[in-house]
């Protein structure tokens, strides 16, 4: 049974601040099951896009786990990662939207394997 994203997202948060990391939820989902989708600022203009990975990619020893993957292996502008969550968003509207900041780009995700 996987947890409900709202949960997930406040134990994400959490664990970004404890880093010294600022994050926030910019657009609130579906308590239960919407999909998430983290953006991390770099603060030079710049962002990465990290979205959940397709179902064919999770392991069934754990297939509770969240895994995400890049929608690009550099960050990219702001405003192309911004067009990307407009559209995600017209796609799937229960879907929850987090952004931090961190000029490194760290994001402690579990990201799937290439």
């Amino acid at each position: 049974m996987r947890l409900k994203s709202s949960i997930w997202v406040a134990a994400y948060l959490r664990r970004c601040q404890t880093e010294g990391i600022f994050g926030a939820v910019r657009r609130r989902g579906a308590e239960e099951a919407g999909a998430v989708f983290v953006k991390v600022v770099l603060l030079d203009g710049s962002a990465m896009l990290y979205v959940p990975a397709p179902q064919t990619v999770y392991d069934d020893s754990r297939p509770a786990e969240r895994i995400f993957t890049p929608t690009s292996p550099q960050p990219v502008p702001e405003p192309s990662v911004e067009e990307r969550l407009a559209r995600e968003i017209r796609f799937d509207p229960d879907a929850w939207i987090v952004e931090t900041e961190d000029r490194a780009g760290r994001h402690f995700l579990d990201l799937a394997r290439a």
